[in-house]
């Protein structure tokens, strides 16, 4: 369930329920505010070295510690898609990249507190060496095919390394 809130951030009224279009929201009877509870977004960059390996991080703390992904991070308010992905990436790996083509697509219902819709863009290295930092604690590539760690961390990090093998092994 998303998260519940009892107050209006607008005018600090607190907030009752309404339908709209269908579907029950917090309104404030004060002032009028709807409070949408949309999904955020999220990005990741799917880089292959040239032995067709797919690098991916794992986990260095929170519910996933442990656990490896593909990297990825939020896009913030005031940013373009495509730069939160170039910029998380290199955060995360140490990498700067060159965005190509959108992989995938997949809303991610993997945490009840937050729906979150994620990008996930093919990538190229443009620069910068393999390193870990606070989110990731390694870095590593990974061979698609019996390769890859048995801990992924997101359900649809699972599947997109899945389509990504069928996509590789389709040459």
């Amino acid at each position: 369930m998303p998260r519940e809130f009892s107050f209006c951030p607008k005018c600090g009224a607190g907030l009752g329920r309404r339908s709209l279009h269908g579907l029950d929201r917090l309104v404030c009877p004060e002032c009028s505010f709807v409070f949408w509870q949309n999904p955020a977004v999220g990005v990741a960059v799917i880089l292959l070295d040239d032995g067709g390996r797919v690098l991916l991080g794992r986990r260095a703390r929170g519910a996933y510690r442990g656990q490896w992904c593909i990297p990825c991070g939020y896009v913030e308010y005031d940013e373009d898609v495509r730069d939160a992905a170039r910029r998380e990436f290199r955060e995360e790996t140490g990498i700067e990249v060159v965005l190509g083509e959108v992989f995938a697509v997949h809303s991610n219902f993997h945490n009840p507190a937050m729906h979150t819709v994620g990008v996930w863009f093919r990538g190229e290295a443009a620069g910068g060496e393999p390193r870990a930092d606070d989110d990731l604690d390694r870095v590593e590539f990974f061979a698609l095919d019996g390769g890859l760690p048995a801990a992924i961390a997101f359900p649809t990090d699972r599947i997109v390394l899945a389509d990504l093998r069928r996509t590789a092994a389709a040459g």
